[in-house]
């Protein structure tokens, strides 16, 4: 079976406080840590197991992982198994990278994401190169927010021309035509994020070769469907493994409607779905295709309803 798993565990907390985050700066508990490292050992033991299986791995926390030395070994040791095709995790930048020397580049790969505010500029983008050198397979990201725009613009220029930069739409924030097309000029595919997706009814990944785990083994179809499939430790998810619809009106985050089979973005982000590179970031293909987000999702290429 290839499967692909997002894994969310108890940890919450994070060494950032960006104003537009739930978790800026939440502290978890001696006692919460301990149990978040169990939750994460049993899964990546579990991981580890399933040599019949093809696996790709995107770890979610709703906090910052890396900064945390279990984090960081998990996804070394899972990027040396020959069943494991991509182990990714979203993250901040915020922790050391020497540890990366000890993964596999051609399957680790990371989400990374730019706080303005957070961390010194030069310091993120010293990181990036050093991903760079190494040669670690990541994205950079930034949500877009009008106060973010001129990093983003900066951004751009430093980052090598073969890492690609994403802009997730700020929720809560409308965008008008202009400044979409402000967005759009650093990121393509923006027009994706930029609305969310109707999706009640349309056929989904998730549920069939795309689950989601939470650290009790708890499965579901993805992080935003509360309905159990059963567990990843007993086993029982695998019988309710089949072909679904959503159930859901929308869907208006990344690393849910990328796995809608309505939209190209499995063609887009060949090879680098979990960690949100697209096959041919500069490609005409790539910007070809964004044109399509806006008709996609009921709006043509203006932003007008047709």
């Amino acid at each position: 079976m290839d499967l692909t798993l997002l894994y969310r565990g108890p940890l919450a907390s994070c060494d950032y406080d960006c104003p537009y985050c739930p978790f800026a700066k939440r502290r978890d508990s001696t006692a919460q840590l301990r149990a978040d490292r169990a939750a994460l050992e049993r899964f990546a033991g579990w991981a580890a197991a399933r040599t019949e299986d093809r696996l790709s791995l995107l770890f979610t926390p709703w906090g910052e992982g890396l900064v945390r030395s279990w984090y960081r070994r998990t996804l070394a040791d899972l990027s040396r198994l020959p069943h494991i095709r991509r182990v990714a995790i979203q993250t901040n930048l915020s922790c050391r990278t020497d540890w990366l020397a000890e993964a596999d580049p051609a399957t680790l790969a990371l989400w990374c994401t730019y706080h303005p505010g957070q961390t010194p500029y030069e310091r993120f983008l010293a990181k990036c190169r050093d991903l760079t050198d190494r040669g670690i397979r990541f994205s950079v990201g930034v949500v877009g927010l009008p106060e973010h725009l001129e990093a983003a613009r900066r951004l751009r220029v430093d980052l090598p021309a073969h890492v690609y930069l994403w802009i997730n739409a700020a929720e809560g924030h409308v965008y008008d035509d202009a400044e979409a097309d402000g967005w759009t000029a650093l990121d393509p595919l923006f027009p994706y994020s930029r609305h969310p997706h109707a999706s009640a009814g349309l056929p989904c990944r998730t549920g069939e070769s795309v689950i989601s785990v939470d650290g009790d083994g708890t499965v579901r179809r993805c992080h935003f469907v509360r309905a159990e499939l059963g567990n990843l430790y007993d086993g029982s998810y695998r019988a309710a493994l089949r072909p679904r619809t959503c159930p859901l009106a929308v869907c208006d985050c990344h690393i849910g409607y990328v796995h809608l089979e309505t939209l190209p973005l499995y063609d887009v982000f060949a090879g680098g779905v979990l960690e949100r590179v697209p096959a041919a970031q500069h490609s005409a293909r790539v910007a070809t295709i964004a044109t399509r987000a806006e008709t996609a999702n009921g709006q043509d290429a203006t932003g007008s309803r047709p």
